[in-house]
């Protein structure tokens, strides 16, 4: 460990590889509500949340497990479940007279197309306003599963018993993911958050 008078030991959560204070700080002085994405092993947790002096406070927030109250069968980390659950936390955003906000993704690498993105482009669709590149976001087709879809059609009963058996065990074909999709969609938009 670095010693002498002018060493300073850095706060707990920068020690910890948590928080990134000079990226925050940025975030927060923009004095707009922050649209946290974060991607945990299980799960997607999308929040809005604003700055306040005594500590953050949180507006909205949506967890992907509240997807298989609304039908969802597919996972609760992957793409599509990213845009659900942001798409859900925007509704609940909107009923709480939030209309904008900007995107705080925290230490993950900003990948084009990712998890991150596709939660990004579920808030928008939302109706919720968050300054954005269209060249970011994932494609429709990956969003809403198609292309796990069609890999799945490729496969023999074998393989699509090996590779998709959690989606089985919920009583979900993989081929259907688009449509469950769908309707899982069509579920946030009529419920009253």
């Amino acid at each position: 460990m670095a010693q002498g008078s002018k060493y300073k030991v850095a706060f707990r959560r920068r020690r910890e590889g948590k928080t990134d204070y000079a990226a925050r700080l940025k975030l927060v002085e923009h004095d707009k509500s922050r649209l946290v994405v974060r991607v945990s092993n299980s799960y997607i947790n999308v929040q809005i949340i604003n700055y306040m002096k005594e500590g953050d406070v949180t507006v909205a927030s949506a967890n992907s497990k509240e997807l298989a109250e609304l039908g969802w069968l597919g996972g609760m980390k992957n793409t599509s479940a990213a845009y659900l659950t942001a798409y859900l936390c925007g509704k609940k955003a909107l009923a709480n007279g939030v209309e904008s906000a900007i995107l705080d993704i925290g230490l993950k690498s900003p990948i084009k197309g990712s998890k991150i993105f596709a939660a990004l482009k579920g808030a928008v669709d939302s109706g919720l306003e968050v300054p954005h590149g269209e060249s970011v976001l994932p494609s429709d087709d990956r969003i809403n599963g198609e292309h796990i879809a069609n890999y799945a059609e490729s496969l023999n009963d074998d393989e699509v018993k090996k590779l998709f058996s959690k989606y089985l065990e919920r009583g979900l074909q993989p081929s259907d993911l688009p449509k469950n999709f769908e309707e899982t969609k069509n579920k946030i938009e009529e419920a009253e958050v």
